[in-house]
C-alpha cells in the first residue's frame, strides 16, 4: 500500500485548487487552496470570515486535507496511484462520491465506507482499470452539474491531468501523454478555469478600452474598472447558465 503518498497526492491537487478565490459562481464561496469558508469553520470548530480563509496557512490546510479527505477516503490503504485519483476526486466532489465511485470499479458493494472489502479488490484489481474507471465516472458526474456549462473545460481537463499523473504513480504510462508533474506551474491556472472565466482577463480588456477611449477625449478616470470586470464576470456565469437550461430543454423536446 501507499501510506507514504499523501504529499505527492496533495502536491498534485493543490496544483488545481490555487490560491485564494471568491468567484460568484462557485457555490463554494471563499476558498483557499480549495478549502472553503464552510469546511474551515467545520474545522475550527466555530464561524470564520473571508478574511480567515484567505489568510489559511499551508500547514493548516494540510492537516485538513489529510484529516477530511485523505483518511476518510480510504486513500492511505490505497496502492499508489488509486490512492491519488480517489483523493483528488474527494476533494473536488465529496469523499462519499469518490468512495462509491471506487467501490463501482472495483465491484464491491456501495455503500460510501472504504474498508477491507474495498482496499483489498483494489490491491487486487488492474490500477489503470480503477484509474480510469473512477476518472470515467468522475467525468460523468461533473457533466451532470448544473453549472458545467460554466466550469466543465477546466473540470474535465484536471481529471485528465490527475488521471495520467495518477497513472505515473502506479508505474503506468497515461495514453493521452500528459505528465501533470512536469508541468509548469504557470500552466495549472489553465487547468481550472476557461479564458472567460478570468478577472484579470477582462480586467485588462476594461483597461484597454478605458485607454482608448481617454485617447479620443473620453473621461474615464471616474470608472469603476474592478466593479465592471466583476460584473462581467457575472454575465458570463448567467450566460452559462441560460445557455445550458435552453440546451436541456432543446435536447428533451428532441428525445420526445
Amino acid at each position: 500500500m501507499a501510506n507514504d503518498n499523501f504529499e505527492r497526492a496533495l502536491a498534485l491537487t493543490l496544483r488545481f485548487e490555487g490560491g485564494f478565490v471568491n468567484h460568484p459562481s462557485d457555490p463554494g464561496g471563499a476558498t483557499s487552496m480549495g478549502i472553503t469558508a464552510r469546511t474551515l469553520a467545520a474545522w475550527r470548530g466555530y464561524p470564520v470570515t473571508v478574511r480567515d480563509v484567505r489568510q489559511l496557512s499551508a500547514t493548516e490546510v494540510a492537516a485538513i486535507y489529510r484529516r477530511n479527505y485523505w483518511d476518510l477516503s480510504g486513500a492511505d490503504r490505497l496502492p499508489a496511484g488509486i490512492d491519488a485519483a480517489v483523493f483528488d476526486f474527494a476533494v473536488n466532489s465529496g469523499v462519499d462520491r469518490a468512495s462509491r465511485a471506487l467501490q463501482r470499479v472495483v465491484g464491491v458493494p456501495v455503500d460510501g465506507i472504504v474498508g477491507r472489502d474495498t482496499t483489498s479488490a483494489a490491491a487486487n484489481a488492474d490500477p489503470a482499470h480503477v484509474i480510469s474507471g473512477v476518472m470515467a465516472l468522475r467525468r460523468g458526474f461533473l457533466r451532470r452539474l448544473g453549472i458545467f456549462p460554466v466550469f466543465g473545460r477546466g473540470w474535465l481537463r484536471r481529471v485528465a491531468a490527475v488521471e495520467a499523473a495518477a497513472l505515473d504513480m502506479a508505474g503506468l504510462r497515461a495514453s493521452n501523454g500528459l505528465a501533470l508533474l512536469s508541468v509548469p506551474q504557470e500552466f495549472s491556472m489553465y487547468l481550472t478555469k476557461t479564458v472567460l472565466e478570468s478577472r484579470t482577463i477582462w480586467a485588462n480588456v476594461i483597461g484597454f478600452a478605458a485607454l482608448v477611449a481617454s485617447i479620443f477625449g473620453y473621461e474615464t478616470s471616474a470608472a469603476d474598472q474592478a466593479g465592471l470586470a466583476d460584473a462581467l464576470l457575472k454575465v458570463v456565469a448567467g450566460g452559462g447558465f441560460i445557455a445550458s437550461t435552453f440546451y436541456r430543454i432543446k435536447a428533451t423536446r428532441q428525445i420526445g
